[in-house]
């Protein structure tokens, strides 16, 4: 029961990142608030009003159907601005920026859920309109549907002014930097966390059993919480094979377990990983590292060249790689002090090396993008780490760094002066 919870719960996550999920729960809201103000009508609301409130009710039948009609109107027409302004955002992110932040900006909530209130507005508005029946010479007039009506415009417009400050700072790539190492920071924290209540101890799984995936995907992530109830129940221990962020194939192996396992119990292990065509920094660390990366690679190519964007990149990317520095390259969990789950992790050598390659080949014949990269190996020669070979790994890169340089930069001086605050920096280059 607790698992079935547990995975219900993951499912209505999954289901609430959907660009879809907001729009329609509030689309339901707008026609269950119509049928609701139906039966209120009947109770005599629109007569109160009229009898104690008479400003506040339209009571011509022509004027309601032209006040709703014109309202309809108009939100359809702003709606549809709004979201044009969207796919221009994701557009410009795409083409000056990365593809891989469309993911990101896409999931933003607050688009869906002023998308949300636009068709909650029309639905209702839609709903009343048809309402308003002829009885006679005149009109049956829902006078008070019709004033939250107009209330329910008077919201969206103040929702699209707010849309409109929304997405002039999303489109700012300083404020997408900075969301995307908000999140991975958060992750990060989350598992630095969790290794400080771990043990590395975790046995050899070389001649475990193995199990392999029924489908191809990214692998973002998996509840570690419901595997590790599983291995208790079962009296095993597991052994996660790809790394978060790869690309697992149909058929490749996905796991391994110490004790072979029943076919009840892989299809719930297997229920219990997420592969999805699009990655999330909510879910994999890894991937704001890889955007940040682009973001600099894409700001330092020929077509663009703007090296101020590549040095704000850097910054993000320095913090990011010290809270690096104090995550263990194993992931292992546990309960009560026994490790029951190995997951495979990208290894601070290999991280840095990835970044720092796609980075060196288009920053290396720029002199203050050099000295910028130098400060900041400086700055995480200095932190705390969770292991000693990480500083090994910083002084290669740096060394690996200065030697691109040398073949790039023409200029003595130049070459001089950043070899100097290498030295003088303490890094290892030689």
């Amino acid at each position: 029961m607790k698992q079935l919870y547990k995975r219900a719960l993951a499912f209505f996550n999954l289901l609430q990142s959907k660009i879809a999920f907001y729009p329609t729960t509030f689309a339901i809201i707008g026609v269950l608030l119509a049928f609701s103000l139906f039966y209120l009508e009947e109770r005599g609301i629109s007569r109160y009003l009229v009898d104690h409130a008479p400003i506040l009710v339209v009571n011509n039948g022509e004027t309601a159907l032209t006040i709703l009609s014109a309202l309809i109107t108009g939100l359809i027409s702003m709606m549809v601005f709004s979201f044009s302004m969207v796919m221009l955002l994701l557009s410009q992110a795409s083409n000056n920026y990365s593809p891989r932040l469309l993911p990101g900006l896409i999931s933003d909530k607050v688009h869906q859920i002023i998308l949300g209130i636009y068709l909650a507005t029309i639905l209702f508005l839609i709903f009343i309109l048809f309402s308003i029946q002829p009885t006679g010479d005149k009109y049956q007039i829902p006078g008070f549907s019709v004033l939250l009506g107009i209330l329910g415009t008077v919201i969206c417009i103040y929702s699209f002014i707010y849309f409109i400050h929304n997405i002039s700072q999303n489109i700012q790539i300083n404020n997408i930097m900075d969301k995307i190492h908000l999140l991975a920071k958060s992750r990060l924290k989350k598992i630095i966390e969790n290794d400080s209540k771990s043990s590395n101890e975790f046995p050899s799984s070389e001649d475990w059993f193995e199990y392999y995936n029924g489908k191809s995907g990214y692998f973002q992530n998996v509840s570690i919480s419901n595997l590790v109830d599983i291995c208790e129940d079962k009296n095993t221990q597991i052994h996660i094979l790809p790394i978060k962020g790869s690309f697992v194939l149909k058929g490749n192996p996905l796991f391994k377990s110490k004790e072979e396992l029943d076919k009840e119990t892989l299809k719930t292990i297997l229920a219990n990983f997420k592969l999805h065509k699009a990655e999330l920094v909510a879910d994999n660390y890894l991937l704001a590292f890889k955007q940040i990366t682009e973001v600099i690679v894409k700001a330092m190519s020929p077509g663009t060249n703007d090296p101020g964007t590549a040095i704000n990149g850097i910054d993000y990317l320095t913090e990011l790689f010290c809270l690096r520095m104090l995550k263990k390259d194993t992931n292992v969990y546990g309960r009560d002090e026994k490790v029951f789950i190995k997951i495979n992790s990208v290894s601070f050598s290999e991280l840095i090396y990835q970044v720092m390659a796609s980075i060196r080949t288009y920053c290396k014949q720029d002199i203050i993008l050099i000295q910028k990269l130098v400060i900041m190996f400086k700055y995480l020669k200095i932190q705390k780490m969770e292991n000693p070979d990480y500083s090994k790994s910083i002084d290669l890169e740096a060394k690996t760094l200065l030697n691109d340089a040398r073949s790039s930069i023409t200029n003595e001086r130049d070459l001089q002066l950043v070899e100097k605050m290498a030295v003088d920096f303490g890094l290892k280059i030689n």
